[in-house]
């Protein structure tokens, strides 16, 4: 069994600090989540916690990006859902994971004991409310999906997946205004066609036609730029606003 690197980093530079689970804490609530974290870097491949497994800590993703699966009785695996950077794993209240959680590309994470992570929920508003929002948001997010999913076509589904990759993006970076969206593609084309329910081909064959197309620039198979988030959205189908990817 592999086991996780671990590192440490600095609070004041963490790139997810404006969207984690820490975003309202103030300094005193900062230092009582300081005492009970830890970093663990984990590689492609490797696995951060397996369903049913026990788990003694939640935490957010700091950078990377990993995979939501279930394994059905008769060992068929769906892919459910991605866990983006700032994103949370795990739930307080409950010691064992829903979900075989993968990492798919180098995954840091944010890690907090979750028994003193629980305690501290239940004193700190500030800690308790955001994860209400964050799992509100996770909510809507899984409804959309669903949209995307069972009624768009395949080009809709890999527009409406580009767009969620590119505004996440540009959240993190907080880049609020501009139009033209550059990023690395997180996601192997196989892994694509598995999140979105359809084959390897149809991937391969709609990217390239957004790319024919001039809704996105692609610089080898991973650095995408899209000239114009309005058009990519449009080939999504989706509204302006964006909907609840975020």
């Amino acid at each position: 069994m592999n086991v996780p690197t671990i590192q440490t980093f600095d609070c004041g530079d963490c790139p997810i600090r404006h969207r984690a689970v820490c975003a309202r804490c103030d300094s005193g609530e900062l230092e009582a989540l300081d005492a009970i974290k830890y970093y663990r870097t984990y590689d492609a491949g490797q696995s951060i916690t397996w369903s049913g497994d026990r788990m003694d800590f939640v935490g957010s993703v700091v950078s990377g990006i990993a995979t939501l699966t279930q394994t059905m009785e008769d060992g068929r695996t769906q892919m459910v859902g991605l866990l983006l950077p700032s994103d949370f794993v795990g739930r307080p209240g409950r010691d064992t994971a829903a979900y075989n959680v993968v990492a798919t590309s180098t995954v840091v994470m944010c890690c907090f004991r979750r028994k003193p992570f629980e305690d501290l929920m239940s004193r700190t508003p500030h800690i308790a409310h955001r994860l209400l929002e964050m799992t509100l948001d996770e909510l809507d997010a899984a409804r959309e999906w669903m949209l995307v999913l069972g009624r768009k076509t395949a080009r809709e589904k890999i527009a409406s997946l580009l767009s969620i990759l590119a505004r996440r993006d540009a959240s993190l970076r907080l880049e609020k205004d501009s139009n033209r969206r550059v990023f690395d593609l997180p996601l192997t084309r196989e892994a694509m066609a598995d999140y979105l329910g359809l084959t390897l081909e149809t991937v391969s064959r709609q990217v390239s036609a957004l790319r024919k197309d001039g809704v996105i620039e692609l610089e080898g198979k991973r650095h995408v730029t899209v000239p114009d988030m309005g058009r990519l959205m449009e080939e999504a189908g989706d509204d302006s606003d964006g909907g609840g990817f975020l």
